[in-house]
Order: C-alpha cells, then sequence, then structure tokens
C-alpha cells in the first residue's frame, strides 16, 4: 500500500483540529508581548515562578527537543508504510499525561535541568523562535498526513523511560503549550494587580 505525502493525502480531522490549536497557541504567544517591555518579560513573580520570556523560552526548547523526534518518527512510518487516516487513540499514557498538563494545573511538575532556562533572551527573539518552530511543527503535522501515528513511537525527552505515540507527541507539545502560555498569562495578569 502506497503511503500518501501531504501534497496527496487528506488531512484527517483530528489533524486539522491539532493544526488549529498550534494555530491558537502562535496567536496567544503573540499576545503575550504586545506591550510589554524587557523588564516585564523577564520579571519573576516570586522565585518559585518563571517570567514570561522564561515559559516562552522553556517552550521553544521543548519544540527543539521534539522535533527530530517527531522527524525520526515520520521517515520510520514511511520506510514501514503504516498507512493509516485514524481515528488516532492516545492510549492511557498519553490520556494521563495530557490531563496532568492541560490548565489550568492542579499538581506542578518539576521540569527536567535540559529544559530550564538558563537566562532571559530578548523578547523579540524568542518570540520570532516561537513562531518559526510552530511553523516547523505545522509542516510535521501537514507531512503526517496518511500514517498510521498511533502505531508510531517516539521516547519522551522530558524522561527516557516513557514512550508514546507521534499524535500523542503532537498533543503533548501543544497542550505543553497552552500550560506555559496560560502560566505566563497568570504572571502578566499578576504584574497589573
Amino acid at each position: 500500500m502506497m503511503v500518501g505525502t501531504a501534497a496527496t493525502a487528506p488531512l484527517p480531522a483530528q489533524l486539522s483540529r491539532l493544526k488549529q490549536e498550534y494555530l491558537d497557541a502562535r496567536e496567544r504567544a503573540r499576545r503575550l508581548g504586545e506591550g510589554l517591555d524587557a523588564a516585564a518579560w523577564a520579571a519573576r513573580p516570586s522565585d518559585r515562578q518563571w517570567s514570561i520570556g522564561e515559559c516562552l523560552i522553556h517552550l521553544n526548547v521543548t519544540s527543539e527537543h521534539y522535533l527530530p523526534l517527531i522527524d525520526d518518527a515520520l521517515r520510520e512510518g514511511r520506510a514501514k508504510g503504516l498507512a493509516g487516516t485514524g481515528p488516532f487513540r492516545r492510549g492511557l499514557i498519553g490520556w494521563t499525561l495530557e490531563t496532568l498538563l492541560e490548565p489550568p494545573y492542579r499538581i506542578r511538575l518539576k521540569t527536567s535541568p535540559a529544559f530550564v532556562p538558563a537566562k532571559v533572551e530578548p523578547m523579540a527573539d524568542v518570540l520570532e523562535r516561537f513562531d518559526e518552530y510552530q511553523t516547523q511543527l505545522l509542516a510535521r503535522i501537514d507531512r503526517s498526513a496518511g500514517l498510521a501515528l498511533d502505531r508510531l513511537t517516539v521516547v519522551s525527552p522530558f524522561d527516557g523511560r516513557v514512550r508514546y505515540n507521534v499524535y500523542v507527541a503532537f498533543r503533548l507539545v501543544v497542550v505543553h503549550q497552552r500550560r506555559h502560555l496560560w502560566q505566563a498569562e497568570q504572571v502578566r495578569v499578576q504584574a497589573r494587580a
């Protein structure tokens, strides 16, 4: 069976909705920067909370880690001819992780040191990079059309003991974005109070 490419395979409804979620996250990130100066971008509400800038830098680092994992899995799926159009399943691990990450969150999770922002970078640079990563992730969703995304797995970049399917990986990236965009929005609201 021939596996379709982005040019030939229609995008399943689940992936179309997913693309919209990424576009929505891109817009939320853009709005976060509106009218902010460098001090507000870098200001931490407390020692235990990240600044707006740190939240966005963390999301960029996360996308940077996920993109090669997704690329490898899509390449493998094409090589093996794993065709599929969904519906794609999340499984118990995917459902659990998504539930834990979705804002407003009830549980604070400690991130791996590799994902902790080392310093606050300039707002324009961080937002431009976020926008570029969103473009790359959207392109991967398009390229995934025609593949059985719930039959291709990746190892979590946050914990090497955890594996989940590529559909879950796409879902977790955008849910994780919503989590930290919400966190950054709360920091912005607190700064105004």
